[in-house]
């Protein structure tokens, strides 16, 4: 996955506006919902119907 840096510092979780941070092929909640979000060819898909649960 390549995801700039200064991307992650501005993207935030849809559901509960926590930071994210990129764990493998998803982008991690570190908010309160905790949820992991997939990415697909470089883009993050931040939808909360798409997003792995904890």
């Amino acid at each position: 996955m390549k995801i700039d840096t200064w991307l992650l510092e501005i993207l935030a979780c849809p559901n509960c506006k926590g930071p994210l941070s990129a764990e493998g092929e998803e982008l991690v909640c570190g908010g309160e919902c905790k949820y992991a979000y997939p990415v697909r060819d470089d883009i993050p898909v931040l939808l909360v119907d798409e997003a792995r649960k904890p």
